[in-house]
């Protein structure tokens, strides 16, 4: 399918999603939203991972598209909250690991965006945060409730409620990066962690996501069962008994995701 706003592209089973509006500085208006919707609808069977960046060498995403925005009615800023959410909603419930290579400006719904995935690698130019209030707003694509999941509501409030721009060091030191990375050694860093998980069995990598993000919002006792239910299902499927009998015979696993 041919997009205009972005672009989605495939190195084996890894795939990887680019905002290019490089001189918007990848900002999402509705159709680009409505661009990532659809592919990540559409992303290939063979997909086992997902990488999210920008294009260009200044933005991951710098934010929603304020042109878009300065002039719509608060019934149109629902619908265009709703599509923001839906689209989010969308990549963070992926069965298959998802991870944001910040290779810039991260801000508004470029950091929500990037809270959308599973893992967050930053280069040393990005910047990230919500800065929202400064425009007489909040953030409207998920961020105050992916960031205080994140780094705590404490934290988050603060970075809400001043809209702080943070350095990719003070991202990581407070939770909200794992790793800074020389621009251009992130893509790369990216492929390699994408690399490790497709390593091991497809239907356990998904499971894993599944139980830590349905987990994380019960209590210990729900996601314990939750946890075991999901241990157990496993051993109904081919990976389960190909990984320990090539444990047993000392050989790497061949999985099939089945």
């Amino acid at each position: 399918m041919a997009y205009e706003n972005i672009r989605l592209e495939s190195e084996d089973a890894i795939a990887i999603l680019t905002i290019d509006r490089p001189k918007a500085l990848n900002a999402l208006n509705s159709k680009t939203l409505q661009e990532i919707e659809s592919a990540l609808n559409a992303l290939p069977p063979t997909a086992r991972a997902l990488i999210v960046t920008g294009g260009g060498d200044k933005a991951f995403v710098a934010g929603a598209d304020i042109a878009e925005m300065a002039s719509i009615t608060a019934a149109q800023a629902r619908e265009f909250a709703a599509l923001g959410h839906r689209a989010f909603h969308t990549l963070e419930q992926l069965p298959i690991p998802t991870i944001a290579a910040v290779n810039g400006f991260a801000l508004g719904g470029g950091c929500e965006l990037a809270l959308a995935c599973d893992l967050i690698y930053a280069s040393e130019k990005a910047k990230l945060g919500l800065p929202e209030v400064s425009l007489g707003v909040i953030p409207g694509f998920g961020g105050t409730q992916r960031l205080t999941r994140v780094v705590g509501k404490m934290r988050a409030k603060e970075l809400v409620f001043t809209g702080e721009r943070l350095d990719a060091a003070k991202a990581k030191e407070i939770g909200l990066v794992l790793e800074v990375l020389p621009a251009d050694q992130l893509l790369a860093h990216c492929k390699t962690v994408a690399g490790k998980i497709l390593k091991n069995g497809p239907l356990a990598v998904s499971q894993a996501k599944r139980v830590i993000e349905f987990g994380a919002d019960q209590d210990l006792r729900a996601a314990n069962e939750l946890e075991r239910q999901g241990f157990a299902v496993l051993f109904g499927s081919e990976d389960q008994k190909e990984g320990m009998k090539a444990f047993l015979e000392k050989r790497p696993a061949a999985f099939a995701g089945k």
